[in-house]
């Protein structure tokens, strides 16, 4: 009896020293799980595992940032830094802010306007406004659409994509000048996306979903028409021959999808969305980022530089995190069975010498009344 009641107080020690080992981890892994579902969550409790284990992560990044001239990225993590409670030296701090400072001069601020508008490429809220300018005259659109179309119909490459999102484009400007700027973020966001796409800086999974439903949109037939008698010269005139070939009940894919680029571009900057488009592999990616950047602003970029893919969704796998919960929970149904079963057997070895000491006195009693 003393061995199996020492086996069981041996098992509830080992099974004690386990589960104080996998809380922790059970513990995280848990609230990842639960959290999967919202970007915010997911991505605060990843980065703070990741500040935990690399204290000087911020101030890295901020000073690689600024080796890179991009002040706007490194903004970003100063008020990441300020969010997560995390020091940023004072010296630091006033290289950031003259950086964005001269980021922001109007000389800097006129030339990437212009530069958008006449080369139609966004990488900043600047160039983005003059990108968006050409496209709203139909000018950038017509524009990819001739130079496309041409490829089209001299059978050379064509970026079937770019002619769709262009041809999106036109159903955006059209209803972004019905609803007196109301579909604006929808043509700031397509914009962006043909610009990434220009650039290679569009993921691939969510190239190939956009190429597939761009390809729905486009009479390729009637756009060769279109071509051969259009001229950029004539903008105007060349959209409504361009229009007959684009199938406006079609776009409504990449129409959400650049309405959610749009919300990211009006709250994390015109670079936040481009790094967004750049690890997404799916609408639904965007739509995730759609929402960290309402809830996180100016902090969008740094939480994706730091985590990629992993701000927006569990990138880790849910079997491995489960496997440490179920650990855990094993560890604690062990100990309560040990104790059980030490607690069963005190109680007999108990019950057991509390019947032998009876029997012992009864068989005294019984001896005395012999004698």
């Amino acid at each position: 009896m003393r061995w199996r009641i020492g086996s069981a107080m041996t098992g509830a020690a080992i099974c004690a020293t386990a589960f104080a080992l996998l809380w922790p981890h059970a513990k995280d892994a848990g609230a990842v799980l639960i959290a999967q579902d919202d970007p915010t969550r997911l991505s605060d409790l990843q980065l703070d595992s990741t500040l935990r284990n690399n204290p000087t992560l911020v101030h890295e990044n901020i000073e690689a940032a600024l080796a890179a001239q991009d002040p706007d990225l490194a903004n970003s993590f100063v008020d990441l830094a300020a969010a997560k409670g995390v020091p940023i030296p004072g010296e630091l701090s006033q290289r950031v802010a003259e950086a964005v400072g001269e980021e922001n001069s109007t000389e800097h601020m006129a030339k990437r306007f212009f530069a958008g508008l006449v080369t139609g490429n966004a990488d900043d809220g600047a160039s983005l406004s003059g990108t968006v300018a050409g496209d709203l005259c139909v000018f950038g659109d017509v524009r990819d659409l001739m130079r496309e179309g041409k490829h089209l119909a001299m059978g050379e490459g064509t970026d079937r994509l770019l002619l769709g999102l262009a041809g999106a484009g036109l159903v955006v400007t059209a209803a972004t000048f019905v609803s007196v700027g109301g579909a604006a973020p929808a043509r700031a966001g397509l914009t962006l996306v043909k610009d990434a796409r220009k650039v290679g800086r569009l993921g691939e999974g969510l190239s190939r979903w956009a190429s597939r439903s761009a390809g729905e949109m486009v009479d390729t037939r009637k756009l060769q028409n279109a071509v051969a008698t259009g001229a950029l010269a004539r903008p105007h005139q060349t959209a409504v021959a361009i229009k007959a070939a684009i199938r406006a009940e079609k776009a409504g894919g990449l129409v959400r999808l650049a309405k959610d680029v749009g919300r990211i571009s009006e709250k994390a900057g015109t670079r936040g969305a481009l790094d967004t488009l750049r690890i997404a592999q799916g609408p639904k990616d965007v739509a995730r980022a759609a929402r960290l950047a309402e809830a996180k602003g100016s902090q969008t970029r740094s939480i994706i530089k730091i985590l990629g893919r992993g701000a927006l969704l569990l990138t880790a796998g849910a079997f491995n995190l489960a496997m440490w919960v179920f650990s855990a929970v094993f560890a604690l149904f062990g100990f309560l069975s040990s104790i059980k079963a030490t607690t069963e057997r005190l109680t007999l070895s108990w019950l057991q010498r509390s019947k032998a000491r009876r029997l012992r006195r009864l068989a005294a009693q019984s001896d005395t009344a012999l004698a």
